[in-house]
Order: structure tokens, then C-alpha cells, then sequence
């Protein structure tokens, strides 16, 4: 194994399992470069269906350079609607081309307006918002440029084909074209947590603390050496006020830029509340949209999984097999099996012959190894895994009831497969400097998991 890079690491990143130089080069050089294509997982009725029992719109959305959140507020703009009522079932690259579902509640196809760089489909009508399950996994088709090694990919591969089969080396590597089937740690990746400014799990570790105060701070305070000059001086001046004996949180809303909205809201309702009580601050941090109330508390979970994952690697347990005590989960039958998806919901703790059998089940992908998402229902391992557990816990100073929270920031806790499998193609264009990839992930994963192997370079480069 290598070190990873220093800006992985403040995020719990520890490793990478190739050993293998990287090839360097540079992702989304243009937003054709990077295309994902969600695995849907919902299914509509005809569009003429009665909107009393099926009130929702489906669209599938082909966008250009566009972030999710923000092509969701656009679309409830357009509509002149609450942002509320558009909901998607998974966030998607900026620079990239992506094509996934959006659903919009109470409203016609006749409504839905022409967006710049979104192609807009009506498929139906579906029954509820979409969420989160409704998503299967993504199909990626990933271009490389100016890559200083690109010969390097095919020696990464054999490594990641090696890891997968916990061997020291693989006979017959897949070469240039052919379809290897590769595995990585399934950490979050950087982005999980803010690509320039990685933040949301200090929010979410304070809020799961009960530290409203610092948790607002962290997120609209807190400069970032990565961003520009007049943001970091905005933050800056919250700091201070913070600090101060009458701070002004007009003064500093006055000096936050335009378009760092989340961060105004937030000191637009510490102007109109004040900074009395624990109530004031966590009713600025509500202010921002729920889904991102919700991420910060599972940015904090994340965090805690990559820690979990990166101190069994530090102990050289395996990830591809349970040891004693593991708590194993079934794939899931409902997917395409090209996707390697664990199901949370079929648990088994491996322990005494279970584990010879559950470790055939992972070797096959008809089960994985998990770590913890930690909360309330949060039920730990035992044997050694279940004390790299509660050794993170304890040094962040958390434990499962500590996510028993008010509103959107409440959450019972999943668990989550420790190996992201996959089969990965490799093309290398007549161009030596350029390769292309191309695999399919569950829902959940990231595609940086895979790609930061490959590449080894920054954590922002990807």
C-alpha cells in the first residue's frame, strides 16, 4: 500500500492498495470527458394518469456542466414553485455530462419549461418524491488526458485485480481492451465532503455533539486557503464577530458574497435571532435547504467509515472476506449484477464455521464485509473489527445514540460494503497521452475511489 495523499487524509482517507506509480493526467479537461448515466431503479406510469394518486412527474435529465442542487433550483424557478417539490435520487459531477431522474410534484408536462444545457424527458408519473433507493447505481464512461504515464493504468489494473482476489500477483492481466474485474476500498470520496473546502463532516461531527454554535461556524466562518481572496476575508469577519462581546451579523451579511447563499442564510437568521441560545444557532443552520441539513450529519457518518476503513487496512484485515465477528450483508438480487450492490437490510455476523461460508459468498460478490454508517439502530461488530469501531468512536467522541436528532439531522444508521467491486475497461487512444475508462458503481459509491488509484494525484485534480 501507499500513503495517500495529505488532503485525503483530512477526510479519513488513508491509503491507496496499489502500489503502482500513477499515470497523472486530468479529468474533465471538458464535460464530455466525464459521462454518467444512472442504473434507474423506479419505474412510471402513463403521464395521463390521475394526478390525485400519482402526483409527481418523473423526468430524466441530460445535463451539461450543471450541479445538481442548482439545476433543481433553476427547474423550481422556472416553475415558480418551492424548491421542496423537485427531488432526485442521486447528485451528480458539475463538469460532467449526466443523465439522471428528477421528479416534480404537482405539476404538468405542459409546465415543464427549456433549460439551457439540460435535455428534459417526461416519462411519467410516479406515486411519491423520488429518493435515494431509487437509484440502482451509474454507468461511467471516463477520459484521461495528458496523462505523464498512461502505461501505468495496465500495471494498476493487475494490482487492483490482485487486491480483489487477495493475491500477491495476477497471471494473464487484463490488457489494453479488455474487461478486468478490479476492487478498491469503498471510501467516500474528497468530494463527499468539499471538494475545495473539505467541511461538511466538521459540521455534521459539531452538530452530532450538539454544538449548534460551532457547527454554524464551521460551515460560514472557517476560510479555506483554496478559495478566493474575498471569501476567505467574508469568513474571516464572521470569525471575529464570533469572537467579539456584541458581534454583527448585519455587518457580516452585508460582506459575504452574493453567491454563497447557503452562508447568508444562515447570518440572514443570526441578524433577524440574534446569538442567545443554542436554539438561535441551530435555526440558522436549518436554514439551508434539507438535503444538505441531512449531508452534513452524513458527511460526519462518512467520515467515520473512511476512519473505520482506513485502520483495518493499517492492520492488514482484509476487506475482500470476513474475520470473526464481521458483520456481513447480502448482495442485493434486485440490481443489475454488474453492479455489486450490497443490501444493508440482510445482515450476518460472521462467527465460528459462518465465517469459512460467508467468506466463499464475498469471494463470489453474493456478500461483503461492512463498516458501520453510524446511528441510533447502529449495532457494532465484535472481534477486532468491532474494536477499530469503537476505538474511532471513542477518539471522536461519539456513540450511536449521540445521532438520536431533532429534524433532518436525525438518523438511525446503515451499514455499508468496505470493497467496491467493479469490472473496469481500459482503452488507450492512438494518442499515448489519453485513456479512457469504463465501469459501473452501486449507488453510493464514488467513482473517485477508482479513479484517485489510477491517477495519484490531487484529491481536487479529481
Amino acid at each position: 500500500m501507499r500513503n495517500a495523499h495529505s488532503l485525503e487524509r483530512r477526510v479519513g482517507i488513508e491509503h491507496y492498495v496499489s502500489d503502482a506509480e500513477g499515470t497523472g493526467g486530468r479529468l474533465r479537461d471538458a464535460p464530455e470527458d466525464f459521462r454518467v448515466r444512472e442504473v434507474e431503479a423506479m419505474d412510471a406510469v402513463d403521464v395521463d394518469e390521475d394526478p390525485g394518486d400519482y402526483p409527481s412527474l418523473l423526468l430524466r435529465v441530460t445535463l451539461r456542466e450543471w450541479d445538481t442542487n442548482d439545476f433543481a433550483r433553476r427547474l423550481s424557478d422556472a416553475l415558480g414553485i418551492s424548491r421542496e417539490r423537485v427531488s432526485w435520487a442521486g447528485t451528480k459531477d458539475k463538469y460532467a455530462v449526466t443523465t439522471q431522474l428528477f421528479s416534480v410534484r404537482d405539476a404538468s408536462p405542459d409546465e415543464i419549461p427549456a433549460i439551457n444545457n439540460a435535455d428534459i424527458e417526461v416519462l411519467g408519473r410516479i406515486g411519491r418524491d423520488l429518493g435515494f433507493g431509487d437509484l440502482a447505481g451509474n454507468d461511467f464512461d471516463v477520459r484521461v488526458r495528458d496523462a505523464d504515464a498512461s502505461a501505468n493504468a495496465a500495471t494498476v489494473t493487475a494490482q487492483l485485480q490482485a487486491f480483489l482476489t487477495d493475491e500477491d500477483a495476477v497471471d494473464g492481466a487484463a490488457t489494453e481492451g479488455e474487461t478486468a474485474a478490479v476492487a478498491v476500498p469503498n471510501y467516500f470520496g474528497h468530494q463527499r465532503f468539499g471538494s475545495r473546502r473539505p467541511v461538511t463532516h466538521e459540521v455534521g461531527l459539531h452538530v452530532v455533539r450538539g454544538e449548534w454554535c460551532e457547527a454554524v461556524l464551521s460551515y460560514v466562518g472557517n476560510p479555506a486557503s483554496a478559495e478566493p481572496d474575498g471569501t476567505q476575508a467574508a469568513r474571516r469577519f464572521v470569525d471575529e464577530q464570533a469572537a467579539s462581546d456584541d458581534p454583527d451579523w448585519h455587518a457580516a451579511l452585508e460582506t459575504m458574497p452574493n453567491r454563497l447563499r447557503y452562508e447568508r442564510s444562515m447570518l440572514h437568521r443570526l441578524a433577524e435571532d440574534g446569538d442567545e441560545s443554542a436554539e438561535d444557532w441551530r435555526h440558522a443552520l436549518e436554514a439551508v435547504p434539507r438535503n444538505l441539513q441531512r449531508l452534513f450529519v452524513n458527511a460526519a457518518q462518512s467520515y467515520v467509515f473512511n476512519r473505520i476503513l482506513s485502520e483495518r487496512l493499517d492492520r492488514g484485515l482484509p476487506l475482500t472476506r470476513p474475520i470473526e465477528g464481521d458483520v456481513v450483508c447480502f448482495a442485493d438480487r434486485d440490481v443489475p449484477d454488474r453492479l455489486y450492490r450490497a443490501d444493508p437490510d440482510r445482515t450476518q455476523v460472521a462467527t465460528g464455521r459462518r465465517v469459512e461460508v460467508m467468506s466463499r459468498h464475498c469471494e463470489r460478490g453474493r456478500a461483503f464485509v461492512t463498516a458501520p454508517l453510524v446511528g441510533t439502530e447502529t449495532e457494532l461488530a465484535e472481534g477486532e473489527a468491532g474494536e477499530i469501531e469503537r476505538a474511532v468512536l471513542n477518539e471522536l467522541d461519539l456513540e450511536p445514540a449521540d445521532f438520536d436528532l431533532p429534524g433532518e439531522f436525525d438518523s438511525t444508521g446503515t451499514r455499508r460494503a468496505v470493497l467496491l467491486r467493479t469490472d473496469v475497461e481500459t482503452t488507450v487512444d492512438s494518442d499515448a497521452d489519453t485513456y479512457e475508462l469504463t465501469f459501473s458503481l452501486p449507488s453510493g459509491s464514488y467513482a473517485t475511489a477508482l479513479l484517485r488509484e489510477y491517477l495519484k494525484t490531487t484529491p481536487q485534480d479529481l
